[in-house]
C-alpha cells in the first residue's frame, strides 16, 4: 500500500500546473460534447415516444397513450400517399407523401380512433388521459 502511495505522489509531482491546464483544455470540450449529446439524445427519445410511423400500410404503434396537451406526429415512410383521419373528424391531415408529416395537439382527454382515408383498412388509436 505504501508503495502505491509513493507512486501516486511521484505521478502527481510530475503533473505540473501547466500540464493540468493543457489537460483541462483538451478534455473540457470532449466532456462538454458528451454531456450535450446525452441531453439531445434524451430529448429525441422523448419526442420519438409521441411519433406514429406509417410504413408498409400500417400505423405503428397501432395504439398510443399520451397526456392531455401532447402533440402527436405522424410520419409517412411508405412510397405512396396516406392520410390520417379521426373517425369523428376531430383531426384530418392532407395527403402525406413519402417522409411528409402531420401533427396534432390533443387538448382534451378521450379515445381517438383514426384511419387512412385512402386505405381504410389502416387503423390506429390515440388514448389521451
Amino acid at each position: 500500500m505504501q508503495s502505491l502511495i509513493n507512486h501516486l505522489r511521484g505521478a502527481t509531482a510530475r503533473f505540473t500546473p501547466g500540464r493540468a491546464v493543457v489537460a483541462a483544455m483538451l478534455l473540457g470540450p470532449i466532456v462538454g460534447a458528451m454531456l450535450a449529446f446525452g441531453t439531445l439524445a434524451a430529448q429525441d427519445a422523448k419526442q420519438d415516444a409521441n411519433v406514429v410511423t406509417i410504413d408498409n400500410f400500417t400505423f405503428g404503434p397501432k395504439e398510443l397513450t399520451v397526456a392531455v396537451g401532447t402533440t402527436v406526429k405522424w410520419v409517412n415512410h411508405d412510397d405512396i400517399p396516406h392520410t390520417v383521419v379521426e373517425k369523428s373528424t376531430t383531426f384530418r391531415s392532407k395527403a402525406l407523401d413519402t417522409d411528409d408529416s402531420y401533427s396534432f395537439t390533443f387538448a382534451s382527454a378521450g379515445s381517438f380512433d383514426y384511419f387512412c382515408g385512402l386505405h381504410p383498412h389502416m387503423v390506429g388509436k390515440i388514448i389521451v388521459k
